[in-house]
């Protein structure tokens, strides 16, 4: 059986005269899905197409660096307050 990993997923897009930077951390079974998840939810979200989003980088980090509580919640980390 596969094992939940966590991934940081993280990109620049262009609106307007700005550059916007920013991440998302989530978890899957491997880069593909963690890449697709990562782009369903910045489009429905965000109202971004997937060819308006640049340089994108995907590194797989430990559930502890996870910055999000959901995802370290999920992950076992931390618990539920």
């Amino acid at each position: 059986m596969s094992e939940v990993k966590t991934f940081r997923v993280s990109c620049q897009v262009k609106l307007g005269f700005r550059t916007l930077s920013f991440y998302k951390e989530v978890r899957a079974l491997t880069v593909e899905e963690a890449l697709e998840k990562f782009y369903s939810d910045v489009g429905s979200n965000h109202k971004l197409k997937r060819s308006q989003l640049k340089k994108i980088r995907v590194e797989e980090i430990k559930p502890e660096e996870a910055r999000s509580p959901v995802i370290r919640m999920l992950a076992g980390v931390e618990e539920a307050k």
